[in-house]
């Protein structure tokens, strides 16, 4: 029979092990370390309750009583959370117990013990059990794929409204005979102008949430407010349909000939594309598709059986796409290819990303603020922001035919 001291080492060795492995473990050694905790407490409530048999008899005979004579115990009160916080007592959701009864709860199901359950258990509706205080920072949140679109195309910052003159034509040098003179040429020119479209994202943390379990989020909100206003940028950028946001590439009409139809990918279509790419565009063009299609096209091979595709791994192992040399972005804003897709979709296009300009007049201003009918903990975050394209010419679209 152990001790009880051999009993709450175990116990804090078999937690260590848990909170040191995490992952690496399977179902089966979650199931015997389950099975172990059971029965070492088992045993220690056996000693705990014995001892205080054995002691509760040692005090019924020198007090003279009956053995088995019920005492009425009077307990201190506990005093407030900050007391018991100094006193060194450990609050509930930070103790190893609790962190244990959460884990076989998220793994098996199994119901919060009582002593817990009363701060364990919220009122707020969308959060069921606590989350233990201690492993509040290692929260995983589901990853967007952000960021690959942004960095590429040209920024300004003009004032909304203002039309900006962008030039049409280009003038034409001409061989002359010795004393003869070449015709003038105009300069013709267009205008662009940016509108003021309003790019808002709030977050609301109710009071409640914020002081009892939200501690690990308050480093990373504003992250959160940045990653989702990126994300709407990136897929207007691509997608926008320029009402209300700005106006995506995708929604643009290619030059004449830039239109390549395809009814499943295959090589043929990117030396299609590459042929419809005007030799001044070479520089700077890029493919744009999802991770999918691409792996369509990674999968080919040439007359020859070469692969088509090349992924390289460059500064810190990050992969580089590439289709017959040209770089590859990959994102979540193009539809990917199926079988299925509507006739006329676009799955694939090229083109060179700093012919398209994003104006943000009002750079994002982020501001923190308390509802006060809620109490809810509000972060928001603004921005004023236009985007077009400027010049057509690398844009070449890889759409569904029939």
């Amino acid at each position: 029979m152990k001790t009880l001291q051999e009993i709450e080492a175990r116990l804090a060795e078999i937690a260590s092990e848990i909170e040191e492995r995490g992952a690496e473990l399977n179902a089966e050694q979650i199931t015997a370390f389950d099975k172990e905790v059971k029965e070492l407490k088992e045993m220690k409530a056996a000693l705990i309750a014995a001892n205080e048999q054995r002691a509760g008899l040692l005090t019924s005979i020198a007090e003279g009583r009956a053995p088995g004579a019920s005492v009425v115990r009077t307990f201190p009160s506990p005093g407030s959370p900050g007391e018991q916080r100094a006193a060194g007592n450990v609050e509930p959701l930070e103790s190893m117990e609790y962190r244990k009864a959460f884990m076989a709860h998220v793994l098996r199901a199994e119901p919060i013990p009582a002593e817990y359950r009363a701060a364990a258990i919220t009122k707020t509706s969308d959060i069921g059990v606590m989350i233990p205080t201690t492993v509040l920072n290692k929260i995983i949140e589901k990853l967007e794929a952000v960021g690959m679109i942004l960095p590429l195309v040209t920024r300004t910052a003009y004032k909304g409204g203002l039309t900006i003159p962008t030039s049409t034509a280009k003038p034409v040098a001409t061989w002359v005979a010795e004393g003869a003179g070449s015709d003038k040429q105009k300069k013709t020119t267009g205008s662009l102008s940016f509108a003021y479209h309003k790019l808002r994202c709030a977050v609301a943390v109710t009071l409640e949430v914020d002081t009892m379990a939200l501690s690990a989020f308050e480093s990373t909100l504003m992250n959160n407010v940045v990653e989702a206003m990126t994300k709407a940028l990136e897929e207007a950028i691509v997608n926008g349909d320029g009402t209300g946001k700005p106006k995506g590439i995708l929604t643009e009409t290619p030059e004449t000939g830039q239109t390549i139809n395809s009814a499943v990918p295959s090589y043929k279509d990117l030396i299609n594309a590459e042929a419809a790419l005007p030799i001044e565009y070479e520089n700077g063009a890029v493919w744009c598709m999802s991770k999918k299609t691409f792996m369509q096209y990674y999968g080919l091979t040439d007359e020859t059986g070469q692969p088509i595709g090349r992924v390289n791994y460059g500064i810190a192992g990050r992969p580089e796409r590439s289709l017959l040399g040209r770089p590859v972005v990959v994102c979540n804003y193009v539809t990917s290819f199926t079988s299925g897709m509507a006739t006329g979709t676009a799955f694939a296009f090229l083109f060179n990303f700093t012919d398209y300009v994003l104006n943000t007049n009002y750079a994002m201003g982020v501001k923190h603020y308390e509802d006060h009918a809620t109490d809810d903990q509000v972060t928001k975050a603004v921005m004023l922001v236009d985007g077009k394209t400027v010049d057509k010419g690398s844009l070449v679209v890889v759409k569904k035919s029939a």
